[in-house]
């Protein structure tokens, strides 16, 4: 086979580049600016993604002869398959095939005769020597097939309703012949390369799928070094990613090739470049408008007729229109210059020519432009959006950018003023649409409504939808770079917000976060809580830190790790947050270095500090203690749940909370394995006259009884300041629990709240309890006894207690203590004689339905009680009814 003539051929001149068609290939190839869009196989993308022509050549290598590219318009696919053929033909790749036949499906369409391969091969590469066809049919596996455009293919590839053709000098029609070639009934053996945008021809096909993702950002950059000096990339280049960048047409090289080419001239006169995706059309068309001379009537003429085809091609889904219905449309007078705007395949003169938009987004720019140019007013925008609303994407998008007078101008220059009761009728749908929205939960209808408002470039306008009332601090999970622009734009508009919802944002990237940098230094509160931040991400969340005004960071669950959380503590050691969560978050002992860096620094604000379920071990605990010691730390409330503490670190605990430096108030320590002389440690502290400390949390510390006398001791300190203990979830024991009771009994004893469920208590414990809680010296005001199986006679101590006049408790927890109806009666009468009690917690008991009538009418008639809890008794649904009654009960 003459490659020679092969690359004469596949390079020859096919028609111009145009700003809405985007360059030719063969240019592309000839003034080496072909850079391979990048891919995915099946529905994987990865770092480290491989170029077109890397899948291509690592597919045909395998054993499975197919290649099927697949992408969006514009994606490169069509450049990608002729350069293949070119380096063929320059002996640089794919050397172990002797031949290689290119086909394009719109020119198979126009074959309407019936023809056999040879006469297929011939037709279509002329300079194909016939007497060589037998050496093809000899060694199939040495020929590449290259087919283009798929999605144009206008037959079915069904091989169930074809009949296959096998012999290759047999006449068939097009459509069953390319069927033979792909379903290898003809040439089997031979590798195949296919090209097409989505199609439901796929389903017939069976080979290696290769998804065509375009350009991403830095092959951007080196498409954009094709079109301007360094210094002009660069500004174009920053400028694209920041206003259009974030739409995922921005990865088609062919959109990037138009944008290129708008940029240019305006960089090179110093004019200036296009804001929104609105503003970048509407410079697009007017340079298109220039170009044919037309008057303003004709201009608006044009427009109204493109509008039309456009309407036509979105509500029938269809791609392209016939000449006789381009005439239906009224473009009888501009058939010379429709190709400005159209692609025409096929000779203009003939009437089986058709004619399509060289792409979706210029088709939906146009039917918004048409809407506004409209004479008549009974067509509303609500209407307009509806009817189109299956065949549209970006429709309301320009419609919002063309409604505002800085945007439409320079085309109402051309074209003629726009119809200002269109106008009205968009803006007035957008607002009340828009404010609708914002009442509502549904994330998608809020992007949508920030993706206007970023559209319209008009501040006023945010802050007039966006008021008081909209629920903008919604968890936007499925969050996206092109979500994440918009709702920037409208945070900064609004001068900032109370919290920007970050929730379970499933890879928070680096361009993401830069984006949103602006956001979240005007946040107050920032939650990332179930969020995998990338690494290239936190540096741009500690600068939003360090310069915003944020009080409050939520990274709980996010999987931060020591790596990225030295990166932020950049931006935590000079900012204003006082309220840091970073609960399971995959620290170490590393991080608590950098953390003693921060609460020291002298300008942190860090009031309150969760590193719960986090390993940061005796060591890195003993780490924060140090910072304890210093006067710029201003730690009150420190969270360490479950991060391996031992007993070891309670005796430097200690000594750091009677320094005199540290400001702690609270400290949970739960589900740490302490033992009793931790707690024997801590109660050294508690009994200094510098110890700060108001509320303890010890659940589940593997405690005995023998803690108890320490505890006691330390309650019976006139210098305690302890108010609250949780000891739940702990083997105290009768003897431990009655050493408590008598802390509690003494005048002044501070504890106003105490947990004690699940700590093998006794029917003596709860007598002795029931008894301070009468003394009229207990200041308890919360207790929680449950899960101790004491049943009615233990509790009964409590209900006489609840009912004397010196008990101040006003939340009482009895779950799971053995309950039956024959406590209703001791209950009823202490809620009614109770002046304090609001909350009773009574799960998981064994009470009847013979119960319910008492306690739904004692708590419709207590004025005191606020809620009763009566989850999981052995109620049935008969009695439902009668409790629905009640809005305090639970059930």
């Amino acid at each position: 086979m003459d490659k020679d003539s092969v690359l004469i051929h596949i390079l020859k001149s096919k028609g111009t580049p145009t700003l809405l068609g985007g360059d030719l290939p063969f240019r592309v190839i000839n003034d080496n600016k072909y850079i391979s869009p990048l891919s995915a196989e099946g529905e994987v993308r990865e770092e480290n993604l491989p170029t077109v022509d890397q899948a291509i050549h690592t597919a045909l290598s395998g054993e499975n002869k197919t290649v099927i590219l697949i992408g969006s318009e514009g994606s490169g696919k069509t450049t990608t398959v002729e350069k293949l053929v070119v380096d063929w033909a320059k002996g640089v790749h794919l050397q172990n095939f002797e031949y290689v036949f290119h086909f394009r499906f719109k020119d198979l369409n126009a074959c309407e005769d019936a023809l056999s391969l040879e006469t297929l091969i011939q037709r279509c590469h002329h300079y194909f020597p016939p007497q060589s066809m037998h050496l093809v049919l000899q060694k199939p596996e040495d020929v590449l097939v290259v087919f283009d455009g798929l999605n144009e293919c206008k037959y079915s590839l069904d091989p169930s309703v074809l009949t296959l053709c096998s012999h290759p000098t047999q006449a068939v029609s097009v459509d069953c012949l390319v069927a033979s070639l792909l379903h290898r009934s003809l040439l089997k053996g031979a590798a195949v390369v296919l090209a097409t945008r989505p199609t439901a021809n796929l389903k017939f096909l069976s080979g290696s799928q290769v998804k065509v993702l375009g350009f991403l950002k830095p092959q951007r950059k080196a498409f954009g070094n094709c079109f301007f000096t360094d210094a002009a990339a660069n500004k174009a280049l920053m400028h694209m990613e920041r206003s259009l960048g974030f739409y995922d047409f921005c990865t088609s090289p062919r959109f990037c090739w138009t944008v290129c080419s708008v940029y240019k001239p305006l960089i090179d006169s110093g004019g200036k470049l296009p804001e929104t995706l609105s503003q970048l059309f509407v410079d697009i068309l007017v340079g298109l408008i220039q170009t044919l001379s037309l008057s303003q009537a004709e201009g608006t003429e044009l427009v109204l007729a493109l509008g039309r085809m456009a309407s036509h091609c979105s509500v029938e889904q269809h791609l392209s229109c016939t000449k006789a219905q381009m005439y239906s449309f009224g473009f009888q007078q501009f058939l010379t210059s429709v190709d400005t705007f159209l692609r025409i395949d096929g000779e203009m003169e003939s009437d089986t020519c058709v004619l399509s938009f060289h792409s979706q987004l210029i088709q939906e720019f146009i039917l918004a432009l048409s809407f506004f140019l409209g004479k008549m007013t009974y067509t509303s925008a609500e209407k307009m959006l509806k009817k189109h609303e299956d065949g549209t994407k970006f429709l309301d998008v320009f419609l919002s950018g063309l409604s505002e007078p800085t945007q439409r101008r320079p085309l109402e220059n051309f074209l003629g003023e726009f119809n200002p009761d269109r106008v009205k009728d968009f803006k007035q749908w957008f607002k009340s649409s828009s404010e609708e929205s914002l009442q509502g939960y549904n994330a998608d209808e809020h992007y949508r409504c920030f993706r206007l408002l970023h559209q319209a470039q008009n501040e006023s306008l945010v802050k007039e939808i966006i008021n008081s009332s909209a629920r903008i601090g919604l968890s936007y999970d499925s969050l996206t770079l092109q979500d994440c622009v918009p709702w920037s734009y409208v945070v900064t508009c609004l001068g900032g917000t109370k919290s920007l919802n970050l929730y379970n944002t499933k890879n928070l990237t680096e361009e993401m976060a830069e984006v949103l940098a602006p956001a979240m230094s005007l946040s107050l509160k920032i939650v990332l809580q179930r969020s995998f931040l990338s690494t290239g991400a936190v540096p741009h969340l500690a600068s939003a830190l360090n310069r915003g005004i944020t009080t409050e960071l939520d990274l709980s669950y996010s999987r931060l790790g020591d790596e990225k959380f030295k990166i932020l503590c950049t931006g935590l050691r000079d900012c204003k947050i006082q309220e840091l969560c970073l609960q399971s978050c995959n620290l170490t002992e590393e991080s608590c270095e950098d953390l003693v860096s921060v609460l020291t620094s002298g300008t942190s604000q860090l009031c309150l500090l969760v590193m719960s379920f986090n390993k940061i071990g005796d060591q890195g605990f003993a780490k924060l203690c140090d910072a304890l010691h210093s006067p710029h730390c201003k730690l009150q409330e420190l969270k360490l749940d479950r991060c391996d503490l031992t007993e070891a670190s309670m005796k430097v605990f200690s000594a750091a909370l009677r320094s005199g430096q540290s400001e702690l108030k609270k400290v949970i320590l739960a589900r740490n394995t302490m033992d009793d002389s931790g707690v024997e440690a801590l109660c050294v502290s508690l009994q200094h006259p510098l110890c700060k400390l108001q509320s303890l949390n010890l659940y589940t510390c593997q405690l005995t009884g023998a803690c108890c006398s320490h505890l006691k001791e330390a309650l019976m300190s006139e210098y305690c300041t302890l108010s609250e203990l949780e000891l739940s979830v702990n083997e105290l024991g009768q003897e431990g629990a009655l050493l408590l009771c008598q802390a509690l009994r003494r005048p002044g004893c501070p504890l106003e709240k105490l947990g004690l469920t699940r700590c093998e208590l006794t029917r003596p414990v709860f007598e002795e309890l029931g008894s301070v809680l009468k003394s009229g010296t207990s200041q308890l005001k919360s207790l929680s006894v449950g899960l101790n199986k004491v049943g009615d006679q233990g509790v009964k101590h409590l209900w006489d207690a609840v009912a004397h006049p010196s008990c101040l408790l006003e939340e009482l927890d009895v779950e799971m203590t053995q309950l039956t109806n024959a406590c209703v009666e001791d209950l009823c009468t202490a809620i009614r004689a109770s002046k304090t009690l609001k909350k009773l917690e009574m799960r998981n008991n064994s009470l009847t339905d013979a119960s319910i009538p008492a306690l739904v009418q004692v708590m419709q008639d207590s004025h005191g009680m606020q809620e009763m809890n009566l989850k999981y008794n052995d109620f049935s649904e008969d009695l439902f009814e009668m409790l629905e009654k009640c809005t305090k009960i639970i059930y």
